[in-house]
């Protein structure tokens, strides 16, 4: 689609052809069907990254959104500020990458729900997290007993016998980051 001339780029039988081949070819695609919900929708579907070549009224619909980032949890980052604060989005997403944790909505960063689901999914993501939950029991042992080295992020309960223990558990190195207390 890259080299097509304008006719065929502006063909919407051949644009749907060529993104259900490589959904990132959306972005060669004339301007009016990178904003036709059908072409977007399949782009998506192919390669949620496709999003970001969507004309912005679609970076806002709910529909592409979450075939995007079903696909690509990341292309949260290039949807619409209002369904970065939608729960059932956001959980698409950070079930797909929990790294996509930094594109949701301070409110949902946190979430209880969200944050499991997105440490589950991704480690990491515990950076991303709100501090509250950070220093919340639940979410760093979960967190922790995944990767010890998380508890870096820990900062409230680097003291924490059982965090630590869990922590070393999972990896010895992990003392390095516990509390000069302990």
């Amino acid at each position: 689609l890259q080299y097509a001339c304008y006719e065929l780029r502006a063909n919407k039988e051949v644009v749907l052809a060529a993104v259900e081949q490589n959904g990132l070819a959306l972005k060669y695609a004339r301007y009016e069907l990178q904003g036709d919900k059908e072409v977007v929708l399949a782009a998506v579907e192919q390669n949620g990254l496709a999003h970001r070549h969507a004309r912005e009224a679609l970076k806002g619909d709910k529909d592409v959104v979450l075939a995007a980032v079903k696909h690509h949890g990341t292309a949260l980052g290039d949807a619409s500020k209002g369904l970065q604060g939608e729960k059932d989005v956001v959980m698409e997403a950070v079930k797909q990458n929990g790294l996509a944790l930094q594109y949701a909505s301070k409110a949902l960063q946190r979430d209880k729900e969200v944050v499991m689901t997105a440490i589950v999914q991704n480690i990491n993501a515990l950076d991303f997290a709100c501090e509250s939950l950070q220093g919340y029991k639940e979410v760093v042992l979960a967190a922790v007993k995944q990767y010890g080295l998380t508890l870096q992020y820990a900062k409230a309960l680097k003291g924490d016998k059982d965090v630590v223990l869990a922590a070393v558990m999972q990896d010895g190195l992990a003392f390095k980051y516990a509390s000069k207390a302990l």
